[in-house]
């Protein structure tokens, strides 16, 4: 997988930019996590969500992924439903490429 699979055309302004940064983050493991979660639902977000997933992308991926695969506690004020949704929606069941 090379990135994003959705189209950005339906996408207003504010979503195509979170949906790029979702992709582009810095290190090929967090572009898949939040580019994939982003890909499925930034169309669904309400804009409050969104405001709290965009405060989320601009985590230092090593944080981030530290959360996502529970090597660090998840400080207070990122533990948010937007964060959960985010956890949930990966399952780290099968590498995360599939």
């Amino acid at each position: 997988m090379t990135g994003t699979q959705r189209s950005s055309a339906d996408l207003d302004v504010r979503r195509r930019k979170i949906l790029f940064r979702s992709w582009h983050r810095g290190i090929r493991e967090m572009d898949l996590i939040m580019g994939q979660f982003a890909d499925a639902h930034i169309s669904d977000l309400t804009d409050a969500e969104l405001d709290v997933y965009e405060a989320l992308i601009e985590v230092p991926d090593r944080d981030l992924f530290a959360w996502l695969t529970d090597a660090a506690d998840v400080p207070e004020n990122y533990d948010t439903d937007v964060y959960r949704r985010v956890k949930a929606f990966h399952t780290h069941m099968a590498p995360i490429h599939v």
